[in-house]
C-alpha cells in the first residue's frame, strides 16, 4: 500500500540492527491489507427543475422528503427526458469513505451493501459503479431486484433545493451477506449511524453482526454519525452502541453537539472519549480535531506553539500517538487540532464529503499501522499496541490535506490522489 508523504530514502521503513525484517520469510507483496464498511448504497443526483414538476411530483419546496419507489422512478425518466440532471454521483457516507481510502493509499478496500441485479447502461446502479474505485472490492454486495437509494436534490430558479429521497431496496441487507472471514481479516470496519436508525428493517442486524465480529477478532471499528436530528432523535442508542463497539467515532460540531450537549469541539471530544478511544471532529472553518489517548510513559511534548481553548494547553502532547485506553498502562486524554489547509479554497463547490475525506486519511494511517506491524513487529514503532503510525498532529495534517482536496472539486469522491509532494506530509511519518 501506498504510505501518506513524500519517502525521502529509499527504504520503505526505517531499518537499523535490530530492527530489521526476515528479506526471506516476509515480502510485501505478500502482505494484504484492507478495509471494509457497511452502507446504504445510494446515487445523489442533482437537477434543474421549475416549480410546477415539484407541485407535479407533490414535492414541499425547500424540505426533505421520502419517495415511494414508483415515484421515484417517473421523476428519474421525467428528468431524464428534459435533460434536466446535471450532475449524477455515487453516494453514501462509508462508500465515498471507502472509495477515497482506495484512491488514496492505493490499496483495497469491500464494500458490503445491496446493488441491483439488474443493471442498466445509464441508471443509477450503473452510475454507482462508474464513480467506483475499481480498488473497491464489490463483490460480496447482496444483488436485489429492486432500485438502489436514490436522492434527489432539485434546484428551482431561486436557488431553493428540494430534496426528494428514495430508499429502494438500500436497507435490504441481509446478515447472511455478512462473512465472518472479511471482518475478522479487516484492518477496520467503517459503519455508520443511518443502518441502526431503524431496529426494524434487515441492514440494522447485519450492521450489529458485523460489529459484534470486529469486537470479537480485535478489528477497529469506526462510526461516522449521521444527521443532527437523526443524532438527537437517537442519542442514547448510539451512545450506548458507541460504548459497546466502537473504536473511533466521527462525526461534524452539529453531531457533536447533539450528542453531548456541547456546542465546543474540545468538550465535546472530551465527553466522546469516555465512550470511545477516538474521535474526529470536522468543525467548517474551524478546521478539524484528533483526540485520544495517551500513554503517560510515551507521551512527547509538541514543537508547537501551546494553545488553549475550552481545556487548557490542549495541544501539549499532540505528538504522541494515539493508543486505546484499555492498553494504556496511565491514559491521558490527547487533543490535537488544525485550521482548513491554506485557509480553505477560494471556492468551495461541494461541501459533501469533505468529513469522509477527513475520515479516510485516518483510515489510511491505521491501515499502515497495521501493515507496519505485521511485515515488522519488533519495530520501535509497535512498543504498544497503537491505533495510527503517525501522530495526533500528523494525523491531523494529512486528514486537513484531504479534505481540502475534496472541497475544490465538485464530487464527494476524490477522481486522483494528492499531488505527488505534499509540504504538508513532513518526514515525521517516518521516525523510528
Amino acid at each position: 500500500m501506498k504510505f501518506p508523504g513524500q519517502r525521502k530514502i529509499k527504504h520503505y521503513f526505517p531499518v537499523n540492527a535490530g530492527n530489521r525484517f526476515d528479506r526471506e520469510s516476509v515480502a510485501f507483496s505478500h502482505v494484504n491489507t484492507y478495509v471494509t464498511g457497511i452502507d446504504q448504497n445510494l446515487v445523489d443526483i442533482t437537477a434543474r427543475v421549475d416549480d410546477e414538476l415539484l407541485a407535479e411530483f407533490e414535492l414541499q419546496k425547500g424540505a426533505s422528503q421520502l419517495m415511494d419507489s414508483e415515484k421515484a422512478n417517473l421523476l428519474y425518466q421525467r428528468l431524464q427526458l428534459n435533460d434536466a440532471i446535471e450532475d449524477e454521483f455515487a453516494g453514501g457516507t462509508i462508500g465515498n469513505t471507502l472509495h477515497n481510502y482506495s484512491i488514496i493509499a492505493d490499496d483495497s478496500s469491500i464494500l458490503l451493501g445491496v446493488m441491483s441485479e439488474n443493471i442498466v447502461i445509464g441508471t443509477s446502479a450503473y452510475r454507482y459503479l462508474c464513480n467506483t474505485s475499481s480498488k473497491v472490492d464489490l463483490t460480496h454486495l447482496q444483488p436485489v431486484p429492486g432500485a438502489i437509494g436514490r436522492c434527489f436534490a432539485l434546484i428551482t430558479s431561486d436557488g431553493e433545493r428540494t430534496f426528494g429521497i428514495s430508499p429502494g431496496q438500500m436497507n435490504a441487507l441481509s446478515e447472511d451477506y455478512i462473512s465472518e472471514a472479511v471482518i475478522a481479516d479487516a484492518s477496520a470496519l467503517l459503519l455508520c449511524a443511518y443502518t441502526l436508525a431503524d431496529e426494524s428493517l434487515p441492514i440494522y442486524g447485519a450492521t450489529l453482526k458485523a460489529a459484534e465480529l470486529a469486537v470479537k477478532h480485535d478489528v477497529p471499528v469506526i462510526l461516522t454519525l449521521g444527521t443532527r436530528p437523526l443524532v438527537e432523535a437517537k442519542r442514547e442508542t448510539f451512545a450506548r452502541f458507541i460504548r459497546d463497539y466502537v473504536t473511533l467515532v466521527a462525526m461534524n460540531e452539529e453531531e457533536a453537539e447533539a450528542l453531548t450537549g456541547h456546542a465546543d469541539p474540545l468538550l465535546a471530544s472530551e465527553i466522546v472519549l469516555d465512550m470511545a478511544d477516538l474521535v474526529l471532529l470536522t468543525a467548517g472553518p474551524e478546521g478539524l480535531y484528533l483526540s485520544g489517548y495517551g500513554d503517560r510513559s510515551l507521551l512527547r511534548k509538541t514543537a508547537n506553539p501551546i494553545r488553549s481553548g475550552a481545556i487548557a494547553d490542549f495541544n501539549a502532547y499532540e505528538f504522541s500517538r494515539p493508543i486505546r485506553r484499555r492498553d494504556c498502562s496511565e491514559p491521558v486524554k490527547v487533543y490535537a487540532q488544525i485550521d482548513p489547509y491554506m485557509g480553505g479554497p477560494d471556492k468551495i463547490h461541494n461541501t459533501n464529503g469533505a468529513g469522509d475525506g477527513a475520515l479516510a486519511a485516518v483510515v489510511h494511517d491505521m491501515t499502515a499501522n497495521h501493515y507496519h506491524r505485521t511485515v515488522l513487529p519488533t519495530s520501535s514503532k509497535h512498543v504498544k499496541p497503537f491505533l495510527t503510525y503517525s501522530s495526533f498532529a500528523q494525523v491531523c495534517k494529512y486528514a486537513n490535506r484531504v479534505s481540502y482536496q475534496v472541497l475544490i472539486q465538485n464530487s464527494p469522491r476524490l477522481t486522483r490522489g494528492l499531488p505527488e509532494r505534499e509540504d504538508c506530509l513532513e518526514e515525521a511519518y517516518w521516525d523510528s
